[in-house]
């Protein structure tokens, strides 16, 4: 008799009895971990900001079903952790609800990438407006190699004085207690003035505090690939490094791309902890200084280059342009210039595209997106398992990374091309740059996890920007939730921003 009492108590105990309110349940849905296992049906179970239980839940009816607040019904739906951008841009001041990211399934990004983050110093200072204002995403933030080196007086100096250089590496370990690490933009200025011991002793610093170096690299054209990488694997020796946005410009075919994925593997094997991203994309998008010479990239070097190397400059712009594909393979993403080709301008002003690059627009007057990739090469690198999945966007640049990438993986990558499983995809946009990062609480659904979370159907998951209208969202991803709250439903924004800045890991 009492061994029935004891197994009745036991029977009608309230699960979960620890909460005595459930926040949100999402019930039989497909999840996926984001470790790169199978899918199981099975609840979530979220309590603040957490989730507290991965299994079948019983919050059927009663006392149990009255505890649980909200509930979602998950049934043939799949359910992921949040996507995490590797390299992402935007200006949360500006455009604090992030919605491109969000709406694309991005619950986390990383800002201060190319060696640039905001001109505040310390950079906490900046980080605490953020995360006062609000922002709809969560943010994991990188200092500035460029910022850092204005910020110390240095500048476009190819050889800083010492003073100068102590100044930018205690700026650089000061900002590294709360940053995930630094960025170097090494193709554009100030940072492709630097020197291999300038970067040796950068990632010195970086690699005391356990963090890492994500690296716009010096060339991508693809003979000056190895070069660059080389570089970099350099800086690997006292310190994590990350090739952002790999590429090869005008490299062609997955044979090439093999030997690009070779040499990180040799590396890797040799002990360096090297990874890299690529974002879904055939064209590139940054400032058209891009074409320039380095001696005539910034406004007072062009000035001169313009007078005193007229031919020089023209000569070398004209070869650039046509290795790159043409000038019909830069199109334009600025104001007046927005949705034109550079062959488009040139014929409209009936000048050659070499005369409209110098006289007309020069190297600060527009940005655009250049074709200059192949897409066999770059969905080869894009289906190694060490390579991760990154944006390069932002919530108003002119090209259509910054609203489709992540739909693009699963619409073309998963459902489409079968190059990716989606398990394979997820863990690529979940665990993986979590752990790279060393964002232990995020990327994996498991208990004591932060609940950051998605819930889609992959057949309904679409990339609606296109090149001539990049500002579109993505659609499919039917709920976004961010640390516990949900942030998007139904193709509708919260009100309040859920987002946080992030904290890295303590430095031992």
């Amino acid at each position: 008799m009492l061994l029935c009492v004891a197994g009745c108590q036991q029977a009608s105990s309230p699960f979960l009895p620890q909460y005595s309110q459930i926040d949100l349940l999402i019930e039989n849905g497909e999840v996926l971990d984001g470790l790169g296992n199978g899918a199981i049906v099975a609840d979530v179970v979220i309590v603040g900001d957490r989730i507290v239980f991965v299994g079948e839940a019983n919050f059927s009816a009663g006392d149990l079903a009255s505890r649980v607040a909200k509930r979602i019904d998950a049934t043939g739906k799949t359910v992921t952790p949040g996507f995490i951008d590797l390299h992402s841009h935007g200006d949360p001041l500006q455009t604090p609800a992030m919605e491109n990211f969000l709406a694309m399934g991005v619950t986390t990004i990383t800002l201060g990438q190319d060696g640039s983050s905001p001109d505040v110093a310390p950079l906490s200072d900046w980080l605490a407006e953020v995360s006062a204002k609000g922002i709809g995403t969560n943010l994991a933030m990188f200092v500035g190699h460029g910022t850092l080196r204005n910020q110390a007086g240095i500048g476009r100096s190819d050889s800083p004085e010492p003073d100068a250089m102590q100044r930018m590496l205690d700026s650089l370990h000061e900002s590294l207690a709360y940053t995930f690490g630094l960025s170097t933009g090494l193709e554009y200025n100030p940072g492709l003035n630097a020197s291999t011991g300038e970067l040796r002793a950068l990632a010195k610093v970086v690699g005391q505090n356990d963090r890492m170096i994500m690296s716009h690299m010096r060339n991508e054209d693809d003979d000056q690939l190895e070069n660059s990488i080389a570089e970099l694997l350099e800086q690997g020796e006292d310190a994590r490094v990350h090739v952002s946005h790999l590429k090869s410009v005008y490299g062609k075919g997955s044979a090439r791309a093999e030997e690009i994925l070779a040499i990180l593997t040799e590396a890797r094997a040799n002990g360096i902890e090297i990874s890299a991203d690529v974002y879904p994309y055939s064209a590139s998008y940054t400032g058209i200084d891009i074409v320039f010479p380095v001696w005539a990239k910034t406004r007072e070097q062009f000035d001169v280059a313009k007078t005193e190397r007229r031919d020089e400059l023209a000569e070398y712009l004209r070869n650039r342009i046509n290795r790159r594909n043409g000038p019909e393979a830069t199109l334009l993403g600025t104001d007046p210039y927005t949705g034109k080709t550079l062959a488009d301008l040139a014929h409209e002003m009936e000048l050659p595209f070499d005369d409209v690059l110098i006289d007309v627009i020069g190297p600060d007057g527009a940005s655009g997106a250049y074709f200059v990739m192949n897409d066999e090469l770059q969905a080869r690198l894009l289906a190694d398992p060490l390579v991760g999945v990154c944006s390069d966007g932002s919530p108003t640049g002119y090209h259509p990374r910054g609203h489709g990438t992540f739909a693009k993986i699963i619409e073309k990558y998963v459902m489409q091309d079968r190059l990716l499983t989606l398990r394979e995809a997820v863990a690529k946009m979940t665990s993986f740059p979590a752990a790279l990062l060393r964002i232990e609480d995020r990327g994996i659904i498991k208990e004591n996890m932060i609940a950051d979370l998605l819930i889609f159907d992959p057949r309904n998951v679409h990339d609606n920007a296109t090149y001539p209208d990049p500002l579109q969202l993505a659609e499919g991803f039917e709920v976004v939730i961010v640390n516990g709250k949900i942030a998007r439903e139904d193709g509708r924004q919260a009100a309040d921003l859920f987002g946080r800045v992030l904290q890295p890991h303590a430095i031992q």
